[in-house]
């Protein structure tokens, strides 16, 4: 195929689109009983300690609230359209300014002492409420709980995850104090000196339930342009309503493109969990695919978008942790076995049950 013309990514526009990784570490004060997959554990837990926390209205009802446009919650939670929005205004909600991963592992006790952590990437504006995060889960482990039992935890330590370094501590649970050591990162700080080079061989690693919809349906192929069909819209639409921005991309040109990249192998299997909504007050099937893709085309000119969705997710659910993945380097593409579980990566003997082109 042609190649990318130099205009068609914009990495300056791609730039404007800000996050802050950060992960924070939770120590058991009680026994933890968690389900295997946390992430609606998490963040129905986070969600309602963070609206105990900031609501002042007696009838906490956030659509007749006088507040509203200017609360916390309903920003972080609820993420209104603008009325004035050039974008998605026919939609009750925008993408929120946050993405959850929880830990990948499956244990579902954790013992006093144990910890576990929690990974959050917050978009642009919302780094500004890093003290409400910090706040609520101090709130949810001391007077909440967590899980079956309501277990009880610390906040022990906030980290900032800079690339190629290691964790910085910005915030520990017995000091009170959130020092300001960390700054938003952009696609210049995630993109790596090979990623300029010519590249015809990637892998995708899906580690937690991705859930891509194409064509009005659940797909359980990720095919190329499909991945890159669905990033571009969560990408634009997270720089629209969180950084200001409004990405100058070629999006047609670029799908264009991404359908002459192949889908070579796949080794998924399609990972089933439900959560239940308070609200609806029903229970949700929110199952998706994990294990590995691995394509084969013109890849260097995505990278940067791929680099951007492994950070912000992809698919539906995001909040709730799932579309998950990492990009595999090249001298970690084995072909061997894996165990595709979020969270296990060992070497099994069984096969995946989803194998081949």
């Amino acid at each position: 195929m042609d190649g990318l013309p130099m205009d068609a990514t914009r990495s300056d526009d791609l730039a404007a689109l800000q996050l802050l990784p950060l992960r924070f570490t939770l120590r058991a004060r009680t026994p933890l009983q968690l389900p295997r997959y946390k992430g609606s554990t998490l963040r129905g837990g986070f969600g309602t300690a963070f609206k105990q926390a900031v609501c002042v209205i007696e009838h906490r009802d956030c659509g007749r609230c006088l507040l509203r446009t200017t609360c916390a919650y309903p920003y972080v939670f609820d993420t209104p359209v603008p009325r004035d929005a050039a974008r998605m205004r026919k939609y009750t909600a925008a993408p929120h300014p946050f993405v959850l991963l929880p830990p990948l592992e499956q244990k579902e006790r954790y013992e006093p002492g144990e910890c576990l952590h929690v990974g959050w990437t917050l978009v642009g504006k919302g780094a500004h409420y890093l003290p409400y995060f910090i706040y609520a889960f101090e709130r949810l482990g001391a007077q909440q709980g967590l899980g079956k039992g309501r277990g009880r935890f610390v906040l022990e330590k906030v980290s900032w995850l800079p690339p190629n370094a290691g964790p910085v501590v910005i915030y520990r649970g017995e000091e009170q104090t959130l020092q300001h050591r960390f700054r938003l990162l952009d696609v210049r700080d995630l993109t790596t000196p090979s990623d300029s080079e010519a590249r015809n061989r990637l892998t995708l690693r899906f580690l937690t339930p991705t859930r891509l919809v194409y064509g009005g349906s659940l797909t359980d192929t990720p095919a190329f342009h499909v991945i890159l069909r669905t990033l571009l819209r969560r990408l634009s639409s997270l720089a629209y309503f969180h950084c200001g921005a409004v990405l100058q991309l070629d999006f047609r040109r670029l799908i264009d493109l991404a359908k002459d990249v192949t889908l070579v192998t796949r080794r998924l299997h399609w990972y089933d969990w439900e959560r239940y909504s308070a609200r609806q007050q029903v229970r949700m099937q929110m199952g998706g695919f994990v294990g590995r893709v691995t394509y084969a085309g013109d890849l260097a000119p995505f990278l940067p978008f791929l680099r951007l969705g492994a950070m912000v997710h992809v698919g539906k659910g995001v909040t709730f942790g799932l579309g998950k993945y990492e990009i595999v380097a090249e001298d970690r593409q084995e072909d061997r076995h894996v165990d595709n579980r979020p969270g296990h990566c060992a070497v099994v003997s069984r096969s995946p049950t989803r194998e081949g082109p």
